[in-house]
């Protein structure tokens, strides 16, 4: 048996998904790009390649590691470039999309000949959180004034709105999009390629994946445009779960169990959306609060229910460890790093990287 914690990446879990992308890549004509800032497990980027028509960015390293592990398209994004790396983001790239007119401005030399956009803020979106609604007051996160954007429109290729977030809801979707053109139409008119970013949770259960499709050639078709997408929670969806052990049980007006591994370190999320950890195939009689193992006296992964008591040694799965866990896990209290298995398609589990004390020594100095 694996030692845990470690993430389990079940290959066929994420292959239907993908299996739901490339049907909307043949029905809209939608091209789709992984957003790198949810997932970037490159160990898997095998079965998503065929899939997928590259990756999507927020950094320069993010920039590099499209380039090098996926392939395909490279879309390099941040909401500053630097100086000192504007080069290698180029270099690495296939199109280059500024946060702002003045960055646009500042590097638009440096690009070159490679398309140049430009992100979009229409001042509206679908998000539960406050914290990653990009249209929430006095927003850092795109331009919105359409004559200031077209002043320069004949100098762009492109635009990426992203104002979606955890949308399940198409008709939420279809308004949000549909205010876009009326607010924006002109600018549209003026593109090649338009990114609608990420946030829409077209691959959840029961979605209106045809109706989906259609909206897309619609809008493709209005615009004369190539239509992007940028799923990242979407791709990776009930793929993932974090494997932890009891180390330790009690009592405190609830049964606790304390397990190998953190909210903090391991699931950042669940502590900054004061979210609850999903634990899927548990029910049962017996209720326990799952919590991490740090000092830090929140450090709760949630409430679950098993068919008996447990006991030190029991293994628990917690659901939904692939989007926003491996791109954010940390050090804290020096934990130790859960390993990454990959399940793959004829039921094998292997472990794709296991983490040591000396990875802890080297994240610092």
């Amino acid at each position: 048996m694996i030692q845990t914690p470690y993430y389990l990446i079940d290959k066929s879990a994420l292959l239907r998904n993908l299996q739901i992308i490339d049907q909307v890549r043949q029905q809209s004509g939608a091209k789709v790009l992984l957003a790198l800032k949810c997932f970037a497990t490159w160990s898997v980027f095998d079965v998503m390649r065929p899939y997928m028509d590259g990756t999507t960015s927020s950094s320069l390293y993010e920039v590099k590691l499209g380039h090098d592990k996926f392939e395909g398209e490279t879309h390099a994004y941040s909401v500053a470039f630097a100086d000192h790396e504007i080069a290698e983001v180029v270099a690495h790239s296939d199109k280059v999309i500024f946060n702002s007119i003045s960055q646009f401005l500042r590097f638009e030399a440096a690009a070159g000949d490679k398309p140049k956009g430009l992100r979009l803020n229409p001042g509206i979106s679908h998000s539960g959180f406050d914290l990653a609604d990009p249209a929430r007051a006095f927003s850092r996160l795109g331009e919105s004034d359409a004559g200031r954007i077209l002043g320069i429109i004949d100098r762009l290729d492109g635009v990426m709105i992203h104002n979606n977030c955890e949308n399940k809801d198409f008709a939420r979707f279809d308004a949000l999009l549909t205010q876009v053109e009326r607010d924006y139409g002109e600018v549209l008119r003026r593109l090649k390629w338009v990114s609608l970013g990420g946030g829409i949770s077209f691959t959840s259960p029961g979605y209106p994946v045809e109706a989906f499709c259609e909206r897309l050639r619609r809008f493709a078709h209005t615009y004369d445009v190539q239509v992007y997408l940028e799923p990242g929670e979407a791709t990776v969806r009930h793929t993932t779960t974090l494997e932890v052990s009891v180390l330790d049980t009690g009592f405190n007006g609830k049964h606790l169990a304390v397990v190998d591994s953190s909210t903090e370190a391991h699931m950042l999320d669940l502590l900054i959306y004061r979210e609850t950890a999903s634990f899927p195939g548990q029910e049962g009689a017996h209720a326990y609060q799952i919590c991490g193992k740090t000092c830090l006296a929140g450090d709760i992964f949630g409430e679950a229910r098993f068919a008996q008591p447990l006991q030190v040694g029991d293994r628990i799965s917690i659901g939904d460890a692939g989007g926003y866990t491996m791109v954010k896990k940390n050090w804290f209290n020096g934990v130790h790093m859960p390993a990454i298995a990959i399940k793959e398609l004829d039921g094998s589990v292997r472990v794709a990287r296991e983490f040591s004390f000396d990875d802890y020594v080297s994240s610092l100095s």
